[in-house]
């Protein structure tokens, strides 16, 4: 009985040390806390906070499929198609001196390669460049960014700026209402020698914004002065709701070959966005030129139409053909056909 007992003994004892190391075994740890990603309202939608921090992000762009067509415009060829990708990251926060606002654009294009490789052509075989890419604290920015110039009127019909990209230095002031701005712009130095323009130095530019928005009408009025071509230009745009669309009136100066604006030495554009439908609109338009190309004496007009259809909910379709007839050189047709994926 006592060498019976003593192995039962033995045997509960071992069953109890097992028992606590098969429970110990089986013990898990403590889950680490999960950070959601979380909405970011206060600079408007599409935007997120970054995870540990109070900086919001945003992330958006495009893809657009594009065939563009003109007698002669396209080397050997009257058309040519090409594609581009649009990224953009805009990051957002809040700070004692204003709104911190820093933006990459990145965007390439691809196309035919034996047309052009310049990527503001869209017809590179490979082009990847720096759409914009700037800094912002309040109302003043610095870095690489579209000018006031890159703003265009609802329809395509319009030539109304050169060249629209530059690194600057600029600062607005936003009333709402009421907006002003000045910017200091590096003028490229291929533009310079291709306007003849010296040879290669530290092109500098000036442009200004004076806009108003009052109901439904808006006007805006842009003044540049080129320092490297010693030119400048002047545009003013009037746009304004008239029953079931929105007119627009435009009106530019150049005193000579600058790099913001040297299509004519004065011009007049018109166009009117009629909204057919919830997904179509239907816009013609027309421009005059005086002294078209700066080519003393020769005049010139135009003549368009626009089509925007949205197929859906972020893809659209736009179609535009232009008629040109200038006094010295012959007629014209030309326009694109585009396809656009938003995002």
């Amino acid at each position: 009985m006592n060498i019976k007992s003593l192995l039962i003994g033995s045997a509960a004892a071992l069953a109890a040390v097992s028992g606590a190391q098969a429970a110990d075994a089986i013990v898990a740890a403590e889950p680490e806390p999960m950070e959601y990603v979380r909405v970011c309202d206060a600079f408007g939608t599409g935007f997120f906070y970054i995870p540990g921090t109070e900086t919001c992000l945003k992330i958006g762009g495009y893809v657009r499929f594009q065939t563009d067509f003109g007698r002669g415009e396209f080397g050997r060829s009257d058309w040519n198609t090409w594609t581009r990708g649009h990224l953009a990251v805009e990051a957002k926060s809040d700070t004692e001196l204003g709104t911190l606002t820093s933006v990459i654009t990145v965007q390439g294009e691809a196309g035919n390669a034996a047309y052009d490789d310049d990527p503001t052509l869209g017809s590179g075989a490979s082009d990847l460049y720096f759409d914009e890419a700037y800094i912002e604290l309040g109302g003043f920015r610095a870095g690489t960014f579209l000018n006031w110039w890159d703003n265009d009127m609802i329809g395509e019909t319009e030539t109304a700026s050169n060249i629209t990209r530059f690194t600057s230095v600029r600062y607005v002031y936003d009333g709402g209402t009421f907006r002003a701005g000045l910017s200091v712009d590096e003028i490229p130095d291929y533009y310079d020698l291709a306007a003849g323009v010296g040879l290669t130095h530290n092109g500098v530019g000036f442009s200004g914004m004076v806009a108003a928005t009052l109901g439904g009408v808006n006007f805006e009025l842009l003044g540049a002065y080129d320092n490297a071509a010693e030119e400048g230009a002047v545009r003013a745009w009037l746009s304004a709701e008239v029953g079931p669309g929105t007119f627009e009136l435009m009106g530019l100066y150049a005193s000579g070959v600058n790099a913001y604006y040297d299509a004519a030495k004065w011009s007049v554009a018109a166009d009117y966005s009629f909204k057919a439908t919830d997904k179509l609109s239907i816009t013609p338009g027309a421009q005059y030129f005086g002294d078209y190309g700066l080519l003393k004496g020769n005049d010139a007009w135009r003549v368009g139409l626009t089509v925007d259809y949205q197929v859906v909910e972020n893809l659209a379709v736009k179609a535009t053909v232009n008629y040109t007839d200038p006094d010295v050189g012959g007629d014209e047709v030309s326009g694109f056909l585009r396809l656009q994926r938003n995002f």
